[in-house]
């Protein structure tokens, strides 16, 4: 029996077509704890392949899929070429669903549903209304008028204090279609490489497979590691040098703190 995999979300990536099938790539968080020794996985992605006709039955389009919630219904394989699957695991999709928001839930909802709540509400005000006819009209009295009066007074000073507005902290924007662990994106002519990387020479083979790479994908395969705050390059001058190849303006990064 092979093994199912159920996929919920959005296309984080531009939907790419092939002849007799369509990719795209999703991502969804990974197991919230792991076991000792073994990092935390904070992200999964994956790349699904979906049969055209099977697509084109949802309705979908190359806009549509990065906005609309799906789910996806399929299998693992790892016999998909690396260049064609960018995700950590490739899904080959048996059943392709477009799920419903919320306010499409609310306006397919049947009429008689609908009224039935009208109906209740209705009725829930009706007797509210006559709970307040049948209370007694309370007797004045002098500590009664003096209670009114201070619940008066405070009332209009609530209504002269000015309500602060809540400050609305900014949302971090979410970086998209970067390699995984990218933490930032930096530009490139801030990056300072040391002497001691200037003076190597990465192997040609290897560094050719990256900036193909870049060229099919738009981006690089992982980012580089730089000191904060100095920006000094630790790690991936490889990758530094692709970028400089292909005249990258901004590259994915990771930090790696000062040891104090």
């Amino acid at each position: 029996m092979p093994h199912k995999i159920t996929l919920t979300g959005s296309a984080t990536g531009p939907l790419r077509e092939y002849d007799r099938y369509v990719a795209f790539d999703m991502r969804e968080k990974g197991s919230p704890s792991a076991p000792k020794g073994l990092k935390k996985s904070t992200f999964i992605s994956y790349t699904v392949f979906v049969a055209k006709k099977a697509f084109n039955k949802t309705g979908l389009t190359k806009k549509s899929i990065m906005h609309e919630k799906i789910l996806i219904q399929g299998e693992p394989t790892l016999d998909i070429p690396i260049d064609e699957c960018p995700g950590e695991v490739g899904v080959i999709c048996f059943q392709i669903t477009v799920l419903p928001n919320k306010k499409d839930k609310e306006g397919n909802e049947p009429n008689d549903k609908k009224e039935a709540k009208q109906e209740a509400s209705a009725a829930q005000q009706e007797v509210a209304a006559t709970k307040q006819e049948e209370k007694p009209a309370p007797t004045t009295s002098q500590p009664a008028a003096n209670e009114e009066k201070k619940a008066e007074k405070v009332q209009a000073e609530v209504k002269e204090t000015p309500v602060q507005e809540k400050k609305v902290e900014p949302q971090k924007k979410q970086i998209t279609n970067q390699p995984k662990g990218t933490q930032d994106l930096l530009s490139f002519d801030e990056i300072i490489v040391p002497e001691e990387f200037l003076k190597t020479r990465p192997n040609p083979e290897k560094t050719q497979k990256v900036i193909d790479f870049v060229k099919r994908t738009g981006r690089l395969d992982e980012p580089l590691t730089i000191e904060k705050g100095s920006n000094i390059l630790k790690d991936g001058y490889r990758r530094y040098i692709v970028a400089k190849t292909v005249k990258m303006d901004k590259v994915p990064v990771m930090y790696e703190y000062q040891k104090s």
